[in-house]
């Protein structure tokens, strides 16, 4: 299923000038420097996390959250032992890419089951065309959202998922599940990297991205997925995406057109 195959480059993305080594020798326990592959590479994390840099940004993978690395693209990795990493990749020439750059997904349970089951079985297809179009499917613009693996965290997660607008706070939450507030927010913040709050925010601002590409008024949009006004909306939107609701929506069509 995988390709190892790395090239020696000096391009214009290992602009640190770095040599980047042609062959697997150099790959050291925990990680690999700087290299590059000449295909399409999907990375998926089941067990463990691992960090992967490329243009100067870390991309943090979890059981939740996958990675595309565009063919041409140098980048490294690190990686603790006790990861398991779930490796696709499709030949460039073969393979259109929707993304140009290296992108984080949040992997669907149906990509979960397919690349597991890929992993244990020994007769699976290299590039295999059903694989990439199911791999490559999801919105590009999503924000990485790593899913909290204990029972109680979980269930919230998945009641937010349903129900984004859903305005119980952390503390509510806990009551409704007969836990402490504090065990609550621990649990976020330990097993999705982030407090309750920002994850809670960025589930909403996904959940937005397909409103606004529907044609909904941005501050009708603000309202079904639970953000008290439009103006908060709007400064949440601009600091995570880096432009306002309405520039992306312009954005979007320009690049449908």
């Amino acid at each position: 299923m995988a390709k190892t195959g790395l090239r020696s480059v000096r391009d214009e993305e290992a602009r640190a000038g770095d040599v980047i080594m042609a062959d697997d020798d150099f790959i050291a326990e925990g990680g690999h420097p700087l290299h590059v592959h000449e295909f399409h590479q999907f990375l998926h994390v089941p067990v463990g996390r691992i960090v992967v840099t490329a243009l100067g940004r870390d991309h943090e993978l979890s059981a939740s959250v996958a990675l595309w690395i565009p063919a041409g693209i140098a980048h490294s990795a690190r990686f603790g032992a006790d990861s398991v990493i779930a490796v696709e990749s499709f030949d460039a020439d073969r393979f259109e890419l929707p993304y140009q750059d290296v992108t984080t997904i949040n992997i669907t349970d149906a990509q979960r089951r397919l690349v597991l089951g890929r992993m244990r079985s020994t007769g699976a297809e290299d590039e295999d065309p059903e694989v990439f179009a199911a791999l490559s499917t999801g919105h590009r613009n999503c924000l990485p959202l790593p899913q909290p693996t204990s029972h109680t965290a979980g269930a919230v997660a998945r009641e937010l998922a349903r129900t984004p607008s859903d305005p119980r706070t952390a503390t509510e939450w806990a009551e409704n599940l007969y836990t402490s507030s504090t065990s609550l927010r621990r649990a976020f913040r330990a097993e999705t990297g982030m407090a309750f709050s920002e994850w809670r925010t960025r589930l909403r601002l996904n959940h937005s991205l397909s409103l606004l590409e529907q044609g909904q008024l941005v501050s009708s949009v603000a309202a079904r997925v639970g953000f008290v006004s439009t103006n908060g909306y709007i400064l949440a939107f601009r600091r995570h995406f880096g432009q306002t609701p309405g520039a992306y929506v312009r954005n979007s069509l320009d690049r449908s057109a």
